[in-house]
């Protein structure tokens, strides 16, 4: 079969085609190829580099902080060589106090001895205070002393010579008082509700922060002052502010024994006044402080302010008002006093 020159030129552009794509021909198709995977490399080549650039500024840092890090032990480990220069400084100071601290222990021995002194220059000022009383002055005993020495170089009666030597004690005790230091005396705790020592309002019922704290510190330190000024009574003063009490009827002459007995809670005790608050408030405490052993062998008394006295021992002069720092707990304590007694017997 013949073939036409039109057909023949139908075949030719039909075979053509075939080597084109998207109007390309095999080798430009070729070509775009190779550039796109060029810039694909490119492109990866440069990821990786930005990587690697990374990685090494990372390594340079972590370098830095490695450094830092080096210069930190070595200032710690200077540190720690002072440390324990000073640790040891303080051992050795630590085992000197030490040392003192039982030097005083085996001074505290003669607490006793130095007790009783003092109870015979107490009795000694007494009696030369009644001599004063009966008008004896100290230029009246050295003129009868004289008087006395003459009278001994001619055979003074042994009982004359007796009270002079007493006289003369009586002197050198009263002039052995002028020149002593002030007597030392337990420091008074105070517990307002300025520092956090609440009862509950309008109640005599302690909050648990406080009851805890009367337990802990407030023990510790009342038996350290018990041991050290050789005292046996603690006074627990209840004070208040001068606001009015707003509750009407008191039960407190009804229960109080019973609450300091243990028989009665101080949730029903009713207090009309301030001055039956403050006693209510200081049995409560004087209970904690009760059952407390190391307090045992102390006698504990509850006492009332009221509204009366302001912080410092000051006598108010009516200054109404709430005010935290006057409610509060004062914690005295002092040696029990038998002279009274004794007078009376």
């Amino acid at each position: 079969m013949a073939v036409t020159g039109e057909q023949s030129s139908q075949l030719e552009h039909k075979g053509y085609n075939r080597g084109l794509i998207l109007g390309l021909t095999m080798a430009e198709s070729m070509l775009l190829l190779v550039f796109c995977l060029l810039l694909v490399a490119a492109a990866i080549v440069n990821s990786e580099r930005n990587k690697a650039l990374k990685a090494q500024e990372e390594l340079t840092v972590a370098r830095g902080e490695i450094v830092r890090i080096e210069q930190e032990r070595d200032i710690a480990k200077a540190d720690l060589i002072a440390l324990t220069a000073k640790l040891d400084d303080v051992q050795k100071q630590l085992k000197a106090a030490e040392e003192q601290m039982k030097a005083v222990s085996l001074a505290s021995v003669d607490r006793e001895k130095f007790d009783k002194e003092w109870k015979t220059l107490q009795l000694a000022k007494q009696q030369v205070q009644e001599f004063k009383d009966h008008g004896v002055t100290v230029e009246k005993v050295e003129e009868f002393q004289k008087t006395l020495a003459v009278l001994k170089e001619n055979a003074l009666p042994q009982d004359a010579v007796a009270l002079a030597e007493r006289l003369k004690e009586l002197k050198a005790a009263e002039t052995s008082l002028a020149s002593s230091k002030p007597h030392e005396w337990p420091p008074i705790i105070n517990l307002s509700e300025a520092k956090g020592n609440y009862f509950r309002s309008g109640s005599a019922e302690l909050e648990g922060a406080f009851e805890n704290k009367l337990r802990g510190t407030v023990t510790d330190q009342i038996a350290d002052a018990l041991a050290k000024y050789q005292v046996d009574v603690i006074e627990v003063v209840g004070h208040t502010d001068e606001q009015p009490v707003s509750k009407k009827g008191s039960n407190l002459d009804q229960t109080v024994m019973d609450v300091l007995n243990g028989k009665k809670s101080i949730a029903g005790v009713v207090a009309a006044d301030n001055a039956g608050l403050g006693l209510a408030r200081a049995v409560s405490v004087a209970n904690i402080l009760k059952s407390e052993p190391r307090l045992t062998d102390a006698t504990i008394l509850p006492l009332s302010g009221a509204q009366l006295v302001l912080p410092g021992d000051l006598l108010t002069t009516g200054q109404a008002g709430a005010e935290e720092k006057r409610r509060r707990i004062e914690i005295r304590i002092r040696r029990r006093n038998n002279q009274d007694q004794e007078i009376t017997e």
